[in-house]
This record gives C-alpha cells, sequence and structure tokens, in this order.
C-alpha cells in the first residue's frame, strides 16, 4: 500500500508576491536578469550578512549561491564594506586614475601569472575586451569556444551556451554555433567555433584545419554552469600546449574560478598559464569590480593599438573592494578556510547519499562544487544531460523550504564563502540537504518527480 506523499513546509511569499506584480509592470520578467526570472517563485531580496540571507518576507536562508559567486568572504563583510564607505566619501567617478586602481591591479599581479591588467566593472565586459585584445595580438578573427561554457552576455559569447536539450548542440564532432537568443548577427556567429570540452583530440583536428584563422581559445578551466565539471587530467596543459604550437592565444575564463581555488585561481590550481586572464565575482566580494590581464607582450598593445576604455572602469567604490578584498584574501588564511568548510559539507553530503544507495559524483572544487545523481563523472556539457537532474532540481526545491538556498537549477554550482565556516552552518546544510533528499525520493515515489531516463537510479532502499 502506497503511502500519502509528506507535506512539504510552506514559505510565506505575500511581500514577494506583491513585488513580482509591481515589478513585472516595469522590469520585464520581474527582474534585471533573466537568470533570476522565475516567475511567481522570483525571490526578492531585503538582505544578507555573512552566509546567511533574508528575503523580503523575513524568511532565512543559508545562501549557497552567494550571487552566482561573489561574496566569497560573507554578504556585508566590514572588512571590505568599511574600505568601501571610507573611499567612496572621497567621492566615485571621476575618468581619472585613484591610487586604488593602482594598488589592486598590483594585487592582481602578484597574486597571479598577469605581468600586467586593466580594471572593468564585470565578466562580460572583461571577457569580451580579452577577446579584442587576443584578435588584435594574433590578426586572426575567430574564437573556440567550449560547449556549455558561459563568457557573459555580449554577442560573441553568446554561442552554445545553455541548451536543456542539447541536441541543439549538433553533431559532436561537427557541433552547430547555436546562439543563444535572438538578436545576434550571422556574421558574429560565424567568428565563434564552438568544441566540446575535454577533448584535445577535436582541437587538434581543428587547429589543423582551421588554425591561421583561429586568435583565441577561451576556456572557463571548469565548467563552472555544468556544475563544475573539471577537467581530465593533462587536458588543460594539452591545450596550452596546442594553442602555443598554432600561434594561438590562450584565454582563461577565470570569472568563477580566479582568487577562489587558489590565491592565483585555476591558473595557479592546475599549474598552468594562459597568456590572458579574466577575472571578476571573487575579487570583489559581490562589488561590480572585474579585470583582464595577461603576458606583458599581449597586454601593452594598450593603449596604442586596441581599443578600450568606460566611464566607469576602476571606479574607485570598485576598485577599493578589489583592494580591500585580493589583501584579505592573499595575506589570511581565508580561502584554506572556504576549502576546508567545503570539503567536510562534501563529506555529509557524502554519507547521506551513500545510505540511501544513489549513485553520485561530485564536480567541482571544495570552494566550488556540484552534486550529480550519475553512475559515471561526465567530461563535458553534453554529459550533463545524462544524469539525473530532475532529481537534482527536485532536491534544490526542497532545500529552499527548508532553508537552504542552492541555485534552482542542476548546472549551477554550490559557492562556499569564508562566513559558511561560522556556526554551524556547515551541519545545517548537510541535515537540510538529507531532508530535502528524501522528500524529492518520496516525491519521485508518488510521481512527483520525474524520472530520468538515462540518470543514477536508487536502490530498492531508497524508495
Amino acid at each position: 500500500m502506497t503511502s500519502e506523499p509528506t507535506t512539504a513546509p510552506r514559505l510565506s511569499r505575500q511581500k514577494q508576491l506583491a513585488a513580482y506584480r509591481r515589478a513585472t509592470k516595469v522590469l520585464p520578467g520581474g527582474t534585471d536578469s533573466n537568470f533570476r526570472a522565475w516567475g511567481e517563485a522570483t525571490i526578492y531580496v531585503d538582505r544578507g550578512r555573512g552566509g546567511h540571507v533574508w528575503d523580503l518576507d523575513g524568511n532565512e536562508f543559508i545562501d549557497l549561491r552567494m550571487g552566482y559567486g561573489p561574496a566569497i568572504l560573507g554578504h556585508a563583510d566590514p572588512r571590505v564594506d568599511d574600505a568601501v564607505d571610507a573611499a567612496m566619501r572621497k567621492g566615485v567617478s571621476f575618468s581619472l586614475t585613484s591610487e586604488q586602481e593602482i594598488r589592486a591591479v598590483e594585487l592582481i599581479c602578484e597574486m597571479t601569472f598577469c605581468d600586467m591588467a586593466r580594471l572593468t566593472v564585470s565578466g562580460t565586459e572583461a571577457t569580451m575586451h580579452a577577446m579584442r585584445v587576443a584578435r588584435a595580438f594574433a590578426g586572426r578573427d575567430k574564437i573556440v569556444k567550449f560547449e556549455g561554457q558561459y563568457h557573459g552576455v555580449h554577442d560573441y559569447a553568446l554561442i552554445s551556451v545553455l541548451p536543456t536539450d542539447v541536441t541543439q548542440l549538433g553533431d559532436r564532432d561537427n557541433p552547430v554555433r547555436l546562439a543563444w537568443g535572438r538578436g545576434i548577427p550571422k556574421a558574429v556567429t560565424e567568428t565563434v567555433i564552438p568544441a566540446p570540452y575535454n577533448d584535445l583530440d577535436f582541437l587538434r583536428r581543428l587547429f589543423e584545419r582551421e588554425g591561421d584563422q583561429i586568435a583565441a581559445v577561451i576556456i572557463e578551466p571548469v565548467l563552472g554552469n555544468a556544475q563544475g565539471i573539471m577537467p581530465r587530467p593533462g587536458f588543460l596543459a594539452g591545450v596550452r600546449a596546442l594553442t602555443a604550437e598554432f600561434g594561438i592565444v590562450l584565454i582563461f575564463d577565470e570569472v568563477k574560478t580566479g582568487f577562489r581555488f587558489a590565491r592565483g585561481g585555476a591558473a595557479e590550481y592546475f599549474g598552468v598559464t594562459p597568456d590572458l586572464a579574466c577575472y571578476a565575482k571573487a575579487m570583489g566580494n559581490g562589488y561590480p569590480a572585474a579585470a583582464f590581464g595577461g603576458r606583458r607582450e599581449v597586454m601593452e598593445l594598450l593603449p596604442a593599438h586596441v581599443s578600450h576604455g568606460g566611464t566607469y572602469a576602476g571606479n574607485r567604490v570598485a576598485a577599493a573592494a578589489a583592494q580591500a578584498t585580493l589583501t584579505i584574501l592573499n595575506e589570511t588564511d581565508a580561502l584554506e578556510t572556504i576549502h576546508r568548510t567545503g570539503r567536510t559539507i562534501q563529506a555529509g553530503l557524502e554519507a547521506v547519499i551513500s545510505r540511501r544507495g544513489l549513485a553520485h559524483v561530485f564536480t567541482g572544487h571544495p570552494s566550488m562544487f556540484g552534486i550529480m545523481f550519475a553512475e559515471a563523472l561526465p567530461t563535458d556539457y553534453r554529459g550533463w544531460a545524462d544524469t539525473d537532474h530532475e532529481l537534482y532540481d527536485a532536491v534544490a526545491a526542497e532545500m529552499l523550504v527548508r532553508g537552504a538556498m542552492p541555485e534552482p537549477d542542476s548546472r549551477e554550482p554550490w559557492f562556499i564563502c569564508e562566513a559558511h565556516a561560522r556556526g554551524d552552518d556547515a551541519d545545517r546544510v548537510v541535515s537540510i540537504f538529507e531532508a530535502a533528499l528524501d522528500a524529492a525520493l518520496e516525491g519521485r515515489a508518488h510521481g512527483e518527480v520525474p524520472r530520468h531516463a538515462h540518470g543514477a537510479a536508487a536502490s530498492s532502499a531508497a524508495g
């Protein structure tokens, strides 16, 4: 006899529903980003502190999104906020260069492989400018990017990004240039060549065929929008060797991994040095700070030969935030604390899932990781489609109503901040996950959570 499903907890939503109805009159989708537009489930935030966030209705959550990664120290960190407050009282935007800008870039160069860098205000701008500099340096037009990788929302980045139906990407050996949304000129798409991640053989064939037209390869060292799928051993080193062989510029998009995997980002963590890199997110602890930089030989094309500018580039708020955040990451054990907390949470999740007999794998790095219900670890974005992401999405939804907030999409990793080490946050995340997993499995038993044809299967003991 089948038991009745357990009633799920309910969150107060009255103020947020009112905010949604108000917002949709003036904001398309009710938000300033497509990624936040969840219909009537859209979350409207009130405040954050440390590793926690509160919505307009007063519901409190352990935040596992952290703004998609920027708040690496925690929300409203007083060390950063006090530095910004002191700086901004001298004036914010002059379109002149401040000492904070110089020191922020000195820190980037001290912590990473970069000889030179320039500040901007978003990861989108950083990747856009890096691509332009790479084209100028190489004297070629085409850019190779990897399927499922997100490099911002400029036209050259929105090719073969995040289709739910991976068959839209075309044949694996001959991928199509899939534009993400309307309004991207076909002429732009023709300059971008998609490639499967973790496949050096494909890359060599491509370079042998079209290498004389390819200016650069831009790559997230890990698949940041597929729960942080890691490179196979030797893959990044192989990409570095191939780009060097064919005279192609290598750009690391470290918007997510920079100053998170290590002080020197993924380049340090994996021991592979690109020609250029893009940084944002963690470098400002939530303030709109970003940068692109690299080898002196490449960066010295600026200012004489390549256009770059921006009224808000290097503004005092962003520069002060970057200086304060990078100083903390460079001079304290904040990163070690983050990594240790991530490992603690992973160990707890591992025990929970294993007790229920579910096939699963962890992806990514302890500071930025995902859980996939699958028999084998996927190696590229297409492999995500073969995981039981329906179960994961149900777990994420159940976690939200119990007081923890991962992104409600199985492609986005969990982000750990320094403040998550305080109190019992790590233990609470594990216990909330356990209750959410049981609720999702119960929902599946009652036909409320669809079964994935190629995903992980639970043992009979899992319900």
